[in-house]
């Protein structure tokens, strides 16, 4: 039963020619699977060379992880109509002919594609009509051997794509001006690189629920021109609802998604003003549906931060995590202070501190009373210390403004940047 189950036969490797030809007569008709490794390229008597071109056409899966490509590529000009999942990961090293995937794979025709990724590999993108494919990935391609021109007709052809990662992919531009090509069944989209992500963001139509994130080294470009110059190509953010920027020592991560009502700025960059650029950034976005705003390792003291709070008007849940001059962000929540005789985040409703630090919450209880007397109570303060206790004066103060108050004292590793809050209580 086993022998004759000819499914189970249909996972190749070609390590051994005999053993392959045993699994080909078993699998009989079923679609193959195979992963093929050759980092040392072919042999003189691999079994690759004789027993592939007659099997193309059976091919289902293939993953192949060479330095040669040509040498193998040249095997697989067979159409290859049952071919899904095509992954081809040319090993490092120097770049050059053998690094070229020629226009002749599987004749051409991809079509039957839904998933495609290629790495470290040169290609002109040549490849049409591919309807079915849904996740695309194509990383560490140096040289700028694909323009941003080809990389968008690819895009026309394949108007299923629900899934699409540049890794460190250098495009050069070779793009027309003003051409926009839509996306519409697109998720996510990841750009990783140091290249500025506008030039190609600029000409996509990124649909409204899509997840973007792009990445870069630091120091690198300003964060705006990982940007679109022009809003109106995300439409992601017509009911934008998150921003998730991430700083961390080697890079900045800027996260868009919605509508899940969260925005998250994290600053753990060694480069001077990065709140300063993080909160610059979120002026320039549609942030009034904006539910969640987290601050972790930022400067306050950034005009960034308010310049970008007051447009946050339906702003729930303000959390601050080991901050530096926390009371200069509550002073901007301040009524008696805002922002052209209006209400900064006039829904706020809770606000949550993660401090190392004395917490001055004097200060807070002013604040929160002075909201009160204009109508806007809050309902829940937090207070997370990892160094002094909370005066208990303080927290009965705070009591008479706000409705709840919980306050606790954390000891261990304060590296853990996660917004899930103890609910141990001092």
């Amino acid at each position: 039963m086993f022998i004759s189950r000819a499914s189970l036969w249909a996972n190749l490797s070609y390590v051994d020619a005999e053993k392959t030809r045993v699994y080909l007569k078993r699998s009989k008709s079923s679609p193959i699977n195979l992963c093929l490794e050759r980092l040392e390229g072919l042999v003189y008597d691999d079994p690759f060379r004789e027993i592939t071109p007659p099997i193309v056409g059976r091919l289902k899966h293939l993953f192949l992880h060479a330095t040669d490509l040509q040498d193998i590529t040249k095997y697989l000009i067979h159409p290859a109509p049952l071919l899904e999942h095509l992954t081809i990961n040319r090993t490092s090293g120097d770049s050059g002919s053998d690094s070229v995937l020629p226009t002749t794979l599987f004749d051409g025709n991809l079509s039957s594609l839904r998933e495609l990724h290629l790495y470290t590999v040169h290609t002109q993108l040549p490849w049409r009509n591919m309807i079915n494919l849904t996740l695309f990935s194509l990383g560490f391609v140096s040289n700028h051997t694909i323009s941003i021109g080809q990389l968008l007709d690819f895009f026309e052809s394949a108007p299923r794509l629900l899934e699409v990662e540049l890794l460190y992919a250098a495009l050069f531009f070779g793009a027309q001006n003003g051409r926009v090509v839509s996306l519409g069944d697109l998720k996510r989209l990841t750009i990783s690189g140091c290249q500025p992500s506008s030039l190609l963001l600029d000409h996509l139509l990124i649909p409204a629920g899509a997840e973007m994130t792009t990445s870069l080294d630091l120091p690198g470009p300003r964060i705006d021109d990982h940007l679109p110059r022009s809003l109106d190509n995300l439409k992601n953010l017509s009911n934008f609802t998150k921003i998730c920027l991430h700083y961390k020592r080697q890079f900045v991560s800027l996260e868009f998604t919605g509508p899940n009502g969260r925005a998250r700025m994290v600053s753990t960059s060694s480069e001077p003003g990065s709140t300063h650029l993080v909160s610059r950034s979120l002026t320039r976005l549609d942030t009034s549906k904006t539910k969640w705003l987290e601050v972790i390792n930022g400067d306050l003291l950034s005009e960034g931060i308010y310049q970008a709070l007051p447009s946050m008007t339906d702003l729930r849940t303000l959390t601050l995590s080991r901050c530096e001059s926390t009371i200069s962000i509550l002073l901007a929540l301040d009524p008696v202070i805002s922002f052209k005789d209006s209400i900064t985040c006039p829904k706020l409703e809770e606000i949550v501190f993660r401090t190392n630090e004395r917490f001055d919450i004097e200060s807070m209880a002013d604040i929160a009373a002075a909201r009160a007397l204009r109508g806007l109570p809050l309902k829940s303060v937090r207070i997370i210390s990892h160094g002094e206790p909370v005066p208990g004066e303080g927290v009965i103060e705070l009591l008479k403004h706000v409705a709840n108050v919980e306050t606790s004292l954390e000891t261990g590793d304060e590296t853990d940047h996660s917004s899930e809050d103890s609910d141990e209580e001092d």
